[in-house]
């Protein structure tokens, strides 16, 4: 059975994840107080859901403390809408977010989406642009060196440069990577992108392009210098 954490120190929120996502059949444990999940075994675990504002220990930090502990997705739930705040959570490992107010619906559809995409199985190896990608192992290499992406920067990458030169919007983007059916908040793509770019910079690689009123695409040509 697939293991879901869901931490939040509104217990009214714990009750309503819990059972939503338990009549998908998810077994969900539901942690009230942050400074307890470090105590956890958290290799358990398929799926982590993290409130941002909670008293004492606030969801960046525990996404901090414990992304080197588990490689399973982990989405926030938040309230804070801010740019910076966006970026910071997916900057430091986190997947995804859910804003809040959230419907169970949304709630169900953006974690299937996320577990669906942990179990998809790759078989093979693609290079473009100078970069090596590992499908399996899902890591990316230029010259010999493994690129520090995050688990979703990784896959947004490895989509772009199988489909390079092709221009894709950020709907048909996050569909393709995390298989959200319907209306998404797509301004998560946006921020991915300015994070891989950001990294993909300091070893002067910009292989990724915006194309204005569309979206983005990898070049097809050797990498950008």
């Amino acid at each position: 059975m697939i293991k879901i954490l869901a931490v939040d120190d509104e217990k009214e929120i714990l009750i309503l994840i819990k059972r939503a996502l338990e009549k998908e059949g998810y077994e969900v444990t539901a942690v009230e107080d942050p400074a307890k999940v470090c105590a956890l075994r958290l290799q358990d675990y398929q799926l982590i859901l993290l409130d941002v504002m909670m008293p004492g220990k606030d969801g960046f930090s525990l996404c901090e403390e414990i992304r080197d502990l588990t490689d399973c997705p982990i989405l926030f739930l938040t309230a804070k809408t801010a740019e910076e705040d966006l970026m910071r959570g997916l900057g430091i490992g986190g997947d995804d977010y859910i804003l809040k107010p959230f419907g169970i619906g949304e709630l169900r559809a953006r974690v299937a989406a996320h577990l669906r995409r942990e179990g998809r199985e790759k078989k093979y190896a693609v290079s473009a642009g100078g970069v090596s990608f590992r499908l399996k192992a899902k890591q990316a290499f230029y010259r010999g060196k493994e690129l520090e992406l995050t688990k979703s920067e990784y896959a947004i990458c490895e989509y772009l440069a199988m489909n390079r030169g092709q221009v894709f919007s950020k709907e048909q983007i996050y569909e393709a990577v995390f298989g959200y059916e319907g209306e998404s908040d797509n301004s998560v793509i946006t921020e991915h992108v300015k994070n891989i770019r950001a990294k993909l910079k300091r070893v002067q690689l910009e292989p990724i392009e915006t194309v204005w009123g569309i979206g983005y695409r990898w070049k097809q040509e050797n990498s950008g210098h």
